[in-house]
């Protein structure tokens, strides 16, 4: 259960009497679900989540401090961008209109400005809320009131666009509800989102009693992301097949099954990460983050960032692993081969490249070995990388390594005469010839996913002036071959190569210092050169 941690074990007898007759889970017969087209998540979501380290003892100094880190860190720049408030954020009651309320003395400021801080600084927010009267904290007794959403789907999403929230962690934490009352439920809170116009990623911890829900479902319909198993805690392994506390070992028995669910906006999600919070030995905490990345799951780091050591920091940061986990093809690595000890999984990339995971899940030391043809390469002649070491080295088909107790080296193997073409890398933006606009804003251009024939960019407005901006249109010319498809947090139209974005109810005010960020998807032939001009209300930018 999402809260059965920091003192709910006493839910553990209820949770018992509800597992039928154990064993392991199977995974019924559904339809496809087809991805959740909001226009998020094409990636696996990577932040933060206040509450594996801290449980309900949050206010908005530490989820600033944590903020303040995260960037400082180098973290957002490396794609942590999710800061999400959990349980416990909310005040007891709703107001006289039945809006919810943040608790005054935690949050005395109030969400929207704790959403506003984060934007600032170029970070996403995201917050905690349940599909039923009472959050997980309030069901078991530890925090007062019941201001679940039931009843209240549509006035929350509301509430939350407004905040200008950007992820929304919805979780049941009841064992009632069979999986169809769970859909239902769940899909009014889609709907609800959907209708505020501002996407934002819906992850979803579906009935707490996960051996019967969990993994029997593809949720990608109803949710960007949904937990497949009871909650995590910071061991290896604690024998549980699905039942709480899971382990890392255990989660990975449950998780890797699902890999056909997997795909751009919808993922599998084995919980937050215990990376940095002790309990397990340094090769331990590097198989749980090797494993995280290669599943496609979520990144969402569960640790104190203001106080990382420095191999908490190498393992969170590794460039090779977030590169395999935020690959735009979307795919969840599947299981080649597994004799109980040597388990070997292969995850596809966009440029043709496939990843390879060699994951120890014994107590000594063995050597385990595929081969370029059965992870699904053709071809004599290969170049791997070592995510860990950044090590290459070259083989005619053999891959095999020496792995450690509970250990995981992962390959990055390309090469082949019938890999599909490169995707081209986007050159570096060519500084304007002329000095940066010193006018009233700032923005920032990235892409941040590619794939043939098309492209992710992200936009960040800094209101660098001392006035605020009220009602926002940005302009910018595409190079010749590229076309805007579809775009989040802004309404744009696109005529011949000038593109021209505009805020849309919820983000049309920057006060001063602060900014708003938008996305799109766009399609391009022959180049996708990034554009280095741009004017804000017919006034130009300076370039972030």
């Amino acid at each position: 259960m999402r809260c059965f941690a920091r003192g709910r074990r006493s839910a553990a007898a209820l949770a018992a009497g509800l597992l039928m007759a154990a064993g392991a889970a199977i995974v019924l017969p559904v339809s496809p679900a087809q991805a959740l087209n909001n226009g998020v998540a094409r990636t696996p979501p990577m932040g933060w989540n206040s509450w594996n380290t801290f449980g309900c003892n949050i206010n908005e100094t530490l989820i600033r401090q944590m903020a303040d880190a995260i960037v400082n860190s180098g973290m957002r720049d490396l794609g942590y961008k999710y800061v999400v408030v959990d349980d416990c954020w909310m005040n007891s009651t709703r107001d006289a209109q039945g809006n919810l309320q943040a608790n005054p003395s935690r949050f005395p400021s109030g969400m929207k400005a704790l959403g506003d801080y984060l934007h600032a600084r170029g970070l996403l927010f995201g917050i905690y809320q349940a599909p039923l009267d009472r959050t997980c904290a309030q069901y078991f007794g530890s925090y007062p009131g019941a201001t679940g959403a039931q009843g209240h789907e549509v006035q929350d999403a509301r509430q939350f666009a407004a905040w200008g929230v950007d992820y929304l962690k919805y979780d049941w934490c009841s064992p009632s509800g069979t999986i169809n009352d769970q859909v239902a439920r769940f899909a009014i809170m889609r709907d609800a989102l959907a209708a505020t116009g501002r996407p934002i990623v819906y992850s979803i911890n579906s009935n707490s009693i996960h051996a019967k829900t969990g993994p029997q479902r593809n949720w990608g319909d109803v949710a960007n992301i949904w937990r497949t198993t009871e909650d995590i805690t910071n061991a290896w392994n604690t024998g549980q097949t699905n039942g709480y506390p899971m382990g890392i070992q255990n989660i990975i028995n449950v998780n890797v099954p699902l890999a056909g669910y997997a795909a751009p906006g919808s993922f599998n999600d084995p919980d937050m990460m215990e990376v940095g919070r002790g309990g397990m030995n340094d090769t331990e905490m590097r198989s749980h983050f090797a494993m995280w990345a290669i599943m496609a799951s979520p990144l969402i780091a569960g640790n104190d960032i203001r106080n990382m050591d420095a191999a908490t920091q190498t393992i969170l940061k590794n460039q090779n692993l977030i590169a395999i986990n935020q690959d735009t093809l979307g795919r969840q690595a599947t299981q080649v081969s597994f004799d109980g000890t040597r388990r070997i999984l292969a995850k596809p990339l966009a440029n043709g490249d496939v990843a390879v995971a060699l994951f120890n899940q014994g107590g000594s030391t063995t050597t385990i070995s595929t081969t370029a043809a059965a992870i699904g390469k053709s071809g004599s002649s290969f170049t791997l990388r070592d995510a860990w070491t950044n090590a290459t080295s070259t083989t005619t088909g053999a891959i095999s390594a020496s792995v450690p107790a509970h250990g995981t080296v992962v390959y990055r193997v390309s090469g082949s005469s019938t890999s599909p073409t490169a995707t081209p890398t986007p050159p570096t933006p060519t500084p304007p010839t002329s000095p940066p606009a010193s006018g009233n804003c700032q923005v920032t251009y990235a892409v941040s996913g590619q794939w043939s024939g098309g492209f992710q960019g992200d936009v960040t407005i800094r209101n660098t002036g001392t006035s605020a901006i009220n009602g926002w249109t940005l302009r910018w010319s595409f190079a010749n071959g590229q076309q805007l498809n579809q775009a989040w947090n802004t309404s744009y139209t696109q005529s011949g190569t000038q593109v021209t974005a505009t805020n849309v109810a919820y983000n049309g005010a920057i006060s001063p210092g602060a900014s708003v960020s938008f996305g799109f998807i766009a399609s391009w032939t022959g180049s996708n050169t990034t554009p280095t001009a741009f004017t804000l209300n017919g006034s130009p930018c300076a370039l972030g």
